[in-house]
Parts: C-alpha cells; structure tokens; sequence
C-alpha cells in the first residue's frame, strides 16, 4: 500500500506499524516485539498480561506530549494479535487515570477497567471509615478473574463515582464464563462480577470519571485499536494479492480499504495532537464521538472488502484471519452505534445554539 500515507502501510506482520505523525518508530517497534511474544504464546492472555507491565513502561500516558505514539502503539498491537490489545489496553487506561487523579498505583498489578452499566445490574459505594464498601453488582467485567486490581463506576447517591478495588478480596465473585457464546475475544470473556462489601479507594471526586477530558481520550485509544485490527486484515488481503495476481475487483478492494485505513490513520494523528495541545477550543468529546463513530464505519467496511475480495476460504479456512475478524467484529460493537451519533448531534446542535 502506498508508503507514507496508510496505517496500513507495512506488509508483513513482521514489522510494527509507524504511520501516525508524530509517533515514535522505536518505541511502537519496541511494543509490537512485545505482542509478538504474547501472541505467540500457548495462552494469548496469559502472554498479554506478561508483558502488560513493560508495555506500560514504554509507553507514555495520553495528553502528555506523545499521544500519537501511545495511539499507534495501541495499534500496532491490535494489528499483531486483538486478544492481546484488549487485555493490555484497559491496564494502560486504568494506570493514565490514576494518573490523573494523582493516585499511585500499586506496583506489579493488572489493572481492569468496570465502568459499564447495565439492567439488573446496580453497584453502590458507603463510607466505611477512611475507605468506602461497595456492594452489588457490575456487568461486562472483562478478565476480571485473572486480574488483580480494577477501577470501577458505582452509585454515591445519585452520582457515579469511581473507586480502585483488589480483586482477589473475599467479597468479589466472578461469575461463570461459559456464558459467552462468540468465538470473538472468547479467551477475554466479559462477566458480571458481584461485591459484598468490597473495601475500595475514591479515585478523583464524585463525577470526575466521566467529565475529565481523559475519559474521551482512553475512548480513542480503544478505536485506535479497531482501527490496528482492521490494519492486520488489510495486511491479509494485500499478502493474499501478493501469492496471486489479483483480479480488477480485488485491486478495487485494496485501494478501496487502503483509503479507509489512511484516513482513519490522519483523524487518529490529529486528534493525538488535539489532546496533547489542550485546546479549550476543541471538545474532547466531540472530538471522540466523531473519531470513535468514523473509525466503526471503517471497521465495517474493511470487513466487508476483505469478504468480497478474498471469499469464504480465509474465514473457514485461516484460523489467524477468522480469529481477527471474529474479535474485530465483537470489539468494535463497544461503538454505541446510531446512539453515539445521536449524542454527537445533540452536542452539535447545543454547541450552535
């Protein structure tokens, strides 16, 4: 694909991707040798969480100057192996929020990231002493019996705040994992997990979670990783038409996806820059709900060029390329869809009123 223009650009998995201005090669190629090593491993997540520490160690935090690296890393890995960039991303997300809070984080865990909420589902937090108690429960806990440490969104009378809790505490139950029926992401199942009197930590004030500009910043870093997802299927389609000559709709196919991919790559390396620019002037989560909602269109479509250019064999057959588009197709439905442009169009609309 042409050099220079696309997140796509490199052929082989051999080589990490570097295509966002800004970004440091170095240290994206020093990332992507890490999730090489995870993928390669006989438990994908199991290699994830091995490396997750050094990964955060190379990495800088997003607003802090290198955003556009932190962002092409997250691809790079997503590009090599979707199970390993889901594991390690919520780790990054929850250390850059303590970050922001100020908060130390302890040496050595692996951190989740619960914030989700859901029907049935209510989790609440009471002072108890110095610390707080929280009871209830939480959906879509990713991983959350294989990590040590989680931030988790629950209720201090009407507001949501945020709280850092151990894991492995009595009070924590984890349910069962034979619930999830895809093979998408099926070895970082999402389950509700159930508190009883857990003892957690405030992180940041009632509010603070979801109002600080990073909360639309570690949701980029999440498209960042679809977008490294639908880059690795291109990387597919482009080796397919290197073995064989392709035919006229399978050239259309990969300038088709090339387009995508470079313009999803320029949105990715100019919204990296807005974040480490701190404009008042820019939104951040505008800037997020029009990112987050243009790379799940890009995802789609690559997903689709790929089916029509290349048939059923890869999907029956290739069980790397019927991995990635299995987890690609489960990761990218985080996006809220016609609800997130709903959202952006009311912003839009009160921005001008």
């Amino acid at each position: 694909m042409t050099s220079g223009t696309s997140i796509a650009t490199v052929p082989t998995d051999e080589e990490p991707l570097a295509a966002l201005p800004g970004a440091d090669a170095a240290t994206v190629a020093q990332v992507a040798a890490l999730a090489r090593s995870a993928a390669a491993d006989d438990d994908r997540i199991a290699g994830a969480l091995r490396i997750a520490a050094g990964v955060a160690d190379a990495l800088p935090h997003p607003g802090d100057g290198d955003t556009a690296t932190l962002w092409a890393s997250l691809a790079s890995i997503a590009a090599i192996d979707l199970g390993v960039a889901r594991t390690i991303e919520p780790h990054l997300d929850a250390l850059a929020i303590l970050r922001q809070a100020g908060v130390d984080a302890p040496a050595g865990a692996r951190w989740g990231v619960y914030a989700a909420e859901g029907a049935g589902h209510r989790l609440a937090a009471v002072r108890s002493g110095p610390q707080w108690a929280l009871t209830g429960s939480k959906p879509w806990c990713s991983l959350a019996g294989r990590l040590d440490r989680a931030l988790v969104t629950a209720r201090v009378g009407h507001e949501r705040a945020l709280f850092a809790i151990p894991l492995d505490h009595g009070g924590v139950t984890v349910d069962r994992a034979d619930a999830w029926a895809s093979r998408g992401l099926h070895d970082v199942p999402s389950v509700p997990i159930r508190l009883e009197r857990v003892p957690g930590t405030a992180v940041g004030a009632p509010g603070w979670y979801l109002e600080r500009p990073g909360f639309a910043w570690g949701g980029i870093g999440v498209a960042a990783i679809w977008l490294g997802g639908a880059a690795g299927i291109a990387r597919t389609m482009l080796a397919q038409s290197r073995r064989r000559e392709p035919d006229q709709l399978a050239l259309a196919m990969l300038g088709r996806v090339d387009r995508q991919l470079a313009a999803g790559g320029a949105l990715l390396g100019r919204a990296a820059a807005i974040a480490d620019a701190h404009d008042a002037a820019e939104d951040p989560a505008v800037v997020a709900l029009r990112l987050r909602g243009t790379i799940a269109a890009i995802v789609d479509d690559v997903v689709r060029c790929a089916d029509h250019a290349m048939g059923p064999a890869p999907l029956a057959l290739d069980v790397e390329h019927a991995q990635r588009v299995d987890d690609l197709r489960v990761y990218v439905r985080q996006h809220h869809a016609e609800r997130d442009d709903a959202a952006l169009g009311r912003a839009v609309l009160d921005r001008d009123a």
